[in-house]
């Protein structure tokens, strides 16, 4: 019975460990990727000479905006928090403006 205690103590112990000792889920909202709305927003027009072409709200009350440069086709997609942090999403090449018209009702996609 004792033998039985000590193992099953053990095996707690050891994934206890294993548990404090794994790294957090990866966040992608980390330090890089993120700074005051101004910044980025400066940074896209100075660098890349991207300005905002879109906006909506996203999950949380999240601010979403794409920013995309019609000389260069650069574009960036962020994310601003209720904070005034703004994050990079994603970002590319070979952005273009597009008018699509929806379908006629009927007529399927």
């Amino acid at each position: 019975m004792a033998y039985e205690r000590t193992i099953l103590t053990t095996g707690v112990v050891l994934l206890t460990l294993a548990l404090a000792t794994m790294a957090p889920a990866a966040d992608p909202r980390n330090a890089a990727n993120c700074a005051p709305r101004d910044k980025v927003v400066e940074r896209l027009a100075g660098t890349y000479g991207e300005t905002r072409r879109s906006i909506g709200l996203g999950a949380n009350n999240a601010l979403i905006e794409v920013y995309a440069s019609d000389d260069s086709g650069s574009w960036t997609i962020t994310e601003t928090l209720p904070s005034g942090l703004t994050c990079l999403v994603a970002s590319g090449q070979a952005f273009e403006t597009l008018a699509d018209t929806p379908p006629a009702t009927g007529k399927g996609a």
